[in-house]
């Protein structure tokens, strides 16, 4: 099976709780089988069957309080 990862760059993470909210929004989205936020560096790398539409891990990020800035 392939799976493609994908780092994106997430302003406004600053601990734990943070980290554990954008994860779990991006979580939600179909195909995403492993999400890793890092508070520290503002990078969120997501493992994922297929490419993301970037608007749903947008709004996903969004829903979590915070911006994505883009991939990193």
């Amino acid at each position: 099976m392939t799976t493609v990862t994908t780092v994106y760059k997430v302003t406004g993470m600053s601990c734990g709780h943070c980290e554990g909210s954008v994860s779990e929004e991006i979580s939600r989205i179909a195909g995403v089988s492993s999400v890793k936020a890092v508070a520290s560096s503002g990078e969120v790398t997501v493992v994922s069957a297929a490419p993301l539409d970037e608007e749903a891990v947008r709004a996903a990020v969004d829903e979590a309080g915070f911006e994505l800035a883009g991939q990193a």
